[in-house]
């Protein structure tokens, strides 16, 4: 079931991946190859370091699900393969963790199909996955979107949405570390769409007071442009849910129920996966999104809450429309940042536009107004090596992934990489695949 594969170590020589003239970027410690992977449509990969042991899971280039693991101080990867194979669905990345006692979880190669949920037998040991044919055994037949995160105590926490996009209700599971099994963390649903619509979430996202925070916006169909109404919910314990105002939720929270921020219409210009979380210096919820200004043009807003209610401010003014529509996966033309503050209480907010180009903007904390473009940072600057495409083949972009662990190595940053066509909105391609591309961990170093 598995083999060692013996990487490919690339030692970086001096100023190898070094941005010119910036003696505190990040420099390239080494480069791993790890496989050949799948090229002909992006899926997302996962990479979990632990201080003894670092995994990544992906689709190598035959579509398999595969797990790669080592020491961090080896060079040889163990590779295991698991029953599974993806199609053309952009929406089936693969998730993991690590639980308190070692054992690793695995998710994924799931849009609207039964539960896909693998646990090693063993801690730590890739070999010993075996397939677990349900958790809780109950609305595990049409799953989307899984989680695994921690809890306000550290509970082990697994969610995702059972049902249809337009028709789907989001999960909430609870794991017992001691007899290895899984019950509901909340005996009903968190949001329901009740059979009308379905909530795409963002989070829950622990803020800085202490709170879970919650947003989301309601869609109608699989056709992205039917998104609307974004809402926001939070809680402390992930039981008990609130509004803003401490009013509490009754679950399942439906549009009839939910504290809605923005209620933007359908077809009013706002999508999910561009509705993010951030928080202000005094600790307050941001939430950021786009939608259709008066002219109809697509605009960046955020949206506090304060004074007892949330106020709804216009960052942007640009002279662009981003049309969307229609079902599967699709290419972002417009992406946006998350609020964050800034060493000298300023805010500052990332976005990329197809126009108008990619920054950082410095933001007014009265009112989100751009007061100017932060300078790129010399400490966070990646290694332009990372950006290099290794394919010749039109189309070809490359992708990233962050670590989901942490290494306990003072100042190390690992990130994988590898090169794919994009977004095809989950359809077989006509004509030419390109090449499997490699793909490749990067150990970097302040």
């Amino acid at each position: 079931m598995s083999k060692i594969i013996n990487a490919y170590l690339s030692i970086a020589l001096a100023g190898l991946g070094v941005i010119a003239n910036n003696s505190e970027a990040q420099k390239i410690e080494y480069v791993l190859d790890v496989s050949p992977v799948w090229s002909g449509h992006p899926v997302g990969f996962a990479m979990l370091t632990y201080p003894a042991y670092q995994y990544i899971a992906f689709y190598d280039d035959q579509r398999r699900m595969t797990l790669a693991s080592r020491k961090p101080d080896e060079m040889e990867w163990d590779i295991v393969y698991l029953p599974e194979s993806v199609g053309w669905d952009s929406h089936n990345y693969i998730t993991m963790t690590v639980d308190d006692y070692g054992y690793l979880h695995l998710s994924g190669n799931m849009h609207c199909d039964p539960l896909v949920y693998f646990r090693t037998s063993k801690p730590y040991d890739i070999e010993t996955f075996q397939r677990i044919n349900s958790m809780v055994g109950d609305r595990e037949k049409r799953c989307t979107y899984p989680r695994f995160f921690r809890g306000a105590k550290n509970e082990l926490i697994f969610t995702y949405r059972d049902g249809s996009s337009g028709n789907g209700d989001q999960i909430y599971n609870i794991y017992d570390h001691k007899t290895q099994t899984w019950n509901r963390l909340l005996d009903q649903p968190l949001t329901s769409g009740e059979g009308k619509s379905n909530a795409y979430l963002h989070g829950p996202k622990r803020g800085p007071d202490g709170y879970f925070h919650l947003c989301w916006v309601w869609r109608n169909t699989p056709d992205c442009s039917t998104n609307h109404h974004l809402s926001y919910a939070r809680s402390k314990d992930l039981v008990h849910w609130e509004k803003s105002n401490g009013i509490p939720l009754k679950l399942p929270i439906t549009i009839g129920t939910a504290e809605i921020v923005d209620p933007v219409p359908v077809n009013g210009g706002i999508i999910n996966g561009n509705t993010i979380l951030g928080f202000d210096s005094q600790k307050r919820p941001v939430i950021s999104y786009h939608k259709f200004d008066k002219n109809g043009n697509t605009q960046i807003y955020n949206a506090r809450r304060e004074n007892g209610g949330w106020k709804i401010y216009q960052t942007s003014n640009w002279d662009y429309r981003w049309e969307f529509k229609g079902g599967g996966a699709i290419s972002f033309e417009i992406r946006i940042g998350a609020i964050r503050v800034e060493s000298d209480g300023k805010l500052s907010q990332w976005y990329r536009h197809p126009e108008y180009g990619s920054g950082t903007w410095l933001l007014s904390v009265e009112n989100f107004e751009i007061t100017g473009k932060k300078k790129r940072q010399k400490k966070s600057e990646l290694p332009g090596e990372l950006n290099q495409l290794e394919l010749d083949f039109p189309g070809i972009q490359k992708r990233r992934a962050d670590d989901m662990g942490k290494s306990g190595e003072k100042g190390v940053k690992y990130i994988i990489t590898w090169e794919t066509l994009g977004a095809n909105r989950d359809r077989p391609r006509e004509g030419e695949i390109p090449p499997p591309s490699m793909l490749k961990l990067y150990k970097l170093k302040n």
